[in-house]
């Protein structure tokens, strides 16, 4: 193969490469979410068509047309060198359980997690049994809120305010555990306010500057999307 057709994650990004099969509208969306926190990603589909308009739409995205059931094009793609292989297509039913076994079977694959789209319980049980490490329904999530979710692990929940500001309920990240909230200062490192901290179910509302964060606590926080995109956590 040529070297423009290979494509693989540099070493040191390898747990922030991504590659999405199929790009229909989930997986398009998804797509632009992970290209847009800085995630390596490459799109796969069989459809020339769906590939040009997400090459136009985000030409940092390497997309190729690839045949999903072919596990030789697949590696040669790259595919099977990501850490985690998101099967956006749900139909063919028997498309979305080959590629899935492909990228968990396959020799060599350095593929640690694959999520799958399911259509209906059975399908979701079929993707479980071939080794779908989480099968979701389009229906119940949308590419962009899995691509947030992917790259930000320890965001829980967001309430949209406006096209600018949200309303986010984080895990606390590694880096802050142990330290107040006046040591933390959110407000002037990342630009956000912190609304609420503690347990689970246990939150404090307009906690005190002393209030030391703990392991596996939450934080609700409030600010300019692209700024709470920057809190620490991935």
């Amino acid at each position: 193969m040529s070297n423009w057709w290979n494509w693989n994650p540099p070493e040191n990004r390898a747990l922030g490469s991504f590659a999405v099969i199929g790009v229909g509208r989930f997986g398009t969306a998804l797509c632009l979410e992970l290209s847009k926190a800085g995630a390596d990603v490459l799109a796969i589909d069989n459809d020339p068509g769906a590939v040009d308009r997400l090459n136009k739409l985000d030409p940092s995205i390497t997309a190729r047309k690839v045949d999903s059931t072919d596990e030789e094009a697949l590696r040669e793609a790259g595919v099977l060198d990501v850490h985690t292989v998101v099967v956006a297509m749900s139909e063919p039913i028997e498309v979305s359980i080959t590629v899935t076994l492909i990228a968990k079977d396959s020799s060599g694959s350095r593929v640690e997690r694959v999520i799958a789209r399911a259509t209906n319980d059975l399908h979701m049980k079929m993707l479980q049994r071939v080794g779908a490490d989480r099968v979701i329904f389009p229906s119940k999530m949308q590419g962009q809120r899995l691509g947030q979710e992917l790259v930000r692990p320890n965001l829980l929940d967001r309430l949209r305010l406006d096209d600018r500001t949200s309303i986010e309920e984080i895990r606390v990240p590694e880096e802050f555990i142990g330290k107040s909230l006046r040591d933390i200062n959110l407000r002037k490192s990342f630009h956000v306010s912190v609304l609420a901290a503690g347990p689970d179910n246990q939150l404090t509302v307009n906690p005190p500057a002393t209030h030391v964060v703990q392991r596996d606590e939450l934080l609700v926080v409030m600010g300019a999307s692209e700024d709470l995109a920057k809190l620490p956590g991935r």
